[in-house]
C-alpha cells in the first residue's frame, strides 16, 4: 500500500477523501515533495478536488491551490460555493487574491466580494484596475509600514502586538509614511530594534528610497531587478503615495509565465491546456486553431496543384520546395521575435508599421541575396544548370523579403486590432511564407521551362 501511496499518489488521496478522513489528508500532503503533491492535486476527479478544498481549512486550501496548474485552480475556484471560495481568496496573498477573483464570471466575484471585509473588498477593486502585467497588478499590500510620527517605541509595540498578522510578510524593511499615506522613508528592521526608544523613526529611515509607478511595466521592473539588488521595490503612484511592494521573485514568476505564454501560442496552443481536461474541450480548443490551418494550407497546396506539369518536368524542384519554405519561416519567425521585444519594451509604437517595414526590408534585402547567392549555388552544383540556380535563387531571396516584411509589421498590425501579436509567429506565419515560396519557386520556373529541363 505505501508503494502505491507515493507511486500513484492521487489514488491514496482518493480514498481519504471519499473516507473524509481530512487530518490523515493533511499529513499525507505534508509529507510530499511539491512535485508529487502537484501531481496527485491535479489527477483528482473534478467533484473530489471540489470535496477537497470545501472541507479543508482555507489557510491549507490557499497552500494547496498554489500547486495547481493556473488552469486547473481557476476552474476549481467557479465550482466551489461562494462560501468555500470567499473563505480561500481571503487566505491568499493580496496579488493572488486579486488574480483569483479577476478569472472569475462578474456575479461570482461580486457574491465573493461582498463576503470579504470591507477593506479587503477596497482593496481587491483597486488592484482589478490593473493589468495583470505592471507593477499594480503584481504587488502585494502585505507590507509593514508606521506613521512618521511613531517614536521607536512606537513601532517595536506595533510589531509586537501584530505578530500573527506580520508573521506570514516577507518583512525586512518597514516603510515610513505621512499622515496622507505619501513614502517618507525606509526603515530596516535591525536598525530600528538597535535604536533607542525615545528617538523618532525618522531618525533612522532612509529618505528618498527607489521606487516604481504603479503603472511600471514588466520589461520596466525586470529591468529594474537587473540593476539592483533589491528583494522588493515599493509601488507609488504620482503622488508618490505607497500602494504596496514588488518583489523581485514575482517578476521572474510573470516573466516566465509571459514567455510560456507566447511559446505556446506560437505552436497554435491559443488556450492553456492540460490532458486531465474533458477530451471535448481539448479537441475543440485545438481544432478551433487547426481548421484555420487547414485552409491556409490548402490555399498552398493549390499552388502546388496549378505547377504540377512543371514540377512533373523539372522533378528537382521538389528538392528546393521545403529548404525554401523553412527558411523563410526561420527568417520571418526572427522578425516576429524583435517586434514583440520592441513592443514589450515600449520603443516601437503599433502605428510604426511603415518605419519597421523600412528596417525590416533593409534586413530582408541582405539576408536574402546573401541566402539566395548560397542555395544558387548548391542548385548549380549538383544539376550543373545555371537557370535552375537562378530560379530557386531568386525566390530564396524574393521569399526572404516577404517572410521579414510580414514578421516584422503582423505583430504591430496586430497590437492595434487588441489582438495577441504572439499569434503572428508559428503557423500562419509559416503557412503564409510556404504559399508565397511555392508560387516563386514553380512561376519562374514555368516563365523558364525551356532551359530548365
Amino acid at each position: 500500500m505505501r508503494d502505491i501511496e507515493y507511486d500513484k499518489p492521487w489514488m491514496h488521496l482518493e480514498e481519504l477523501i471519499e473516507a473524509s478522513d481530512f487530518d490523515s489528508i493533511r499529513a499525507f500532503l505534508d509529507e510530499l515533495p511539491d512535485d508529487q503533491t502537484a501531481l496527485a492535486l491535479s489527477r483528482l476527479d473534478e467533484d473530489l478536488q471540489a470535496v477537497l478544498f470545501s472541507q479543508i481549512q482555507p489557510d491549507h486550501a490557499a497552500v494547496l491551490l498554489r500547486h495547481l496548474p493556473e488552469v486547473q485552480a481557476y476552474e476549481l475556484m467557479e465550482e466551489l460555493s461562494t462560501e468555500a471560495a470567499a473563505a480561500i481568496v481571503e487566505a491568499l496573498p493580496s496579488d493572488e487574491q486579486a488574480d483569483y477573483v479577476g478569472e472569475l464570471e462578474p456575479e461570482q466575484a461580486e457574491e465573493i466580494l461582498q463576503r470579504l471585509d470591507v477593506q479587503t473588498a477596497q482593496s481587491l477593486r483597486a488592484l482589478a484596475e490593473y493589468e495583470d502585467d505592471e507593477a499594480g497588478g503584481l504587488m502585494v499590500r502585505e507590507y509593514v509600514a508606521f506613521p512618521d510620527s511613531y517614536t521607536v517605541k512606537d513601532a517595536v509595540s506595533d510589531l509586537q502586538s501584530n505578530v500573527d498578522k506580520y508573521r506570514d510578510y516577507e518583512v525586512q524593511y518597514a516603510y515610513v509614511v505621512t499622515e496622507e499615506g505619501v513614502l517618507a522613508g525606509v526603515l530596516k528592521l535591525r536598525d530600528l530594534l538597535l535604536a533607542k526608544p525615545v528617538h523618532r523613526i525618522t531618525k533612522y529611515m532612509v529618505e528618498g528610497p527607489q521606487t516604481v509607478s504603479d503603472h511600471a511595466t514588466l520589461y520596466e521592473l525586470r529591468d529594474f531587478f537587473d540593476r539592483t539588488a533589491f528583494f522588493g521595490v515599493p509601488v507609488t503612484d504620482h503622488t508618490n503615495v505607497l500602494l504596496g511592494i514588488v518583489r523581485r521573485s514575482s517578476v521572474e514568476e510573470a516573466l516566465a509565465d509571459q514567455n510560456a505564454d507566447d511559446y505556446r501560442k506560437a505552436q497554435g496552443i491559443i488556450q492553456e491546456e492540460l490532458r486531465t481536461m474533458p477530451v471535448i474541450t481539448r479537441s475543440r480548443r485545438r481544432l478551433a486553431w487547426l481548421s484555420v490551418n487547414i485552409l491556409l494550407n490548402v490555399v498552398a497546396a493549390s499552388v502546388i496543384a496549378m505547377y504540377q506539369d512543371t514540377l512533373a518536368q523539372v522533378i528537382a524542384l521538389t528538392v528546393f520546395l521545403p529548404i525554401i519554405s523553412d527558411m523563410s519561416g526561420c527568417s520571418g519567425n526572427q522578425a516576429v521575435a524583435v517586434s514583440m521585444r520592441e513592443l514589450a519594451l515600449g520603443v516601437v509604437r503599433p502605428s510604426e508599421v511603415a518605419r519597421v517595414w523600412f528596417k525590416e526590408i533593409a534586413v530582408g534585402v541582405l539576408n536574402g541575396a546573401a541566402l539566395g547567392l548560397m542555395i544558387a549555388l548548391v542548385a548549380y552544383g549538383w544539376k550543373g544548370n545555371p537557370y535552375l540556380g537562378l530560379v530557386v535563387g531568386l525566390a530564396m531571396a524574393i521569399n526572404t523579403m516577404i517572410a521579414v516584411s510580414l514578421g516584422g509589421t503582423l505583430p504591430l498590425i496586430m497590437r492595434r486590432l487588441n489582438m495577441d501579436p504572439a499569434l503572428a509567429s508559428g503557423p500562419i506565419l509559416t503557412t503564409v511564407t510556404d504559399m508565397f515560396g511555392f508560387f516563386l519557386v514553380l512561376s519562374m520556373a514555368a516563365m523558364m521551362l525551356p532551359v530548365l529541363v
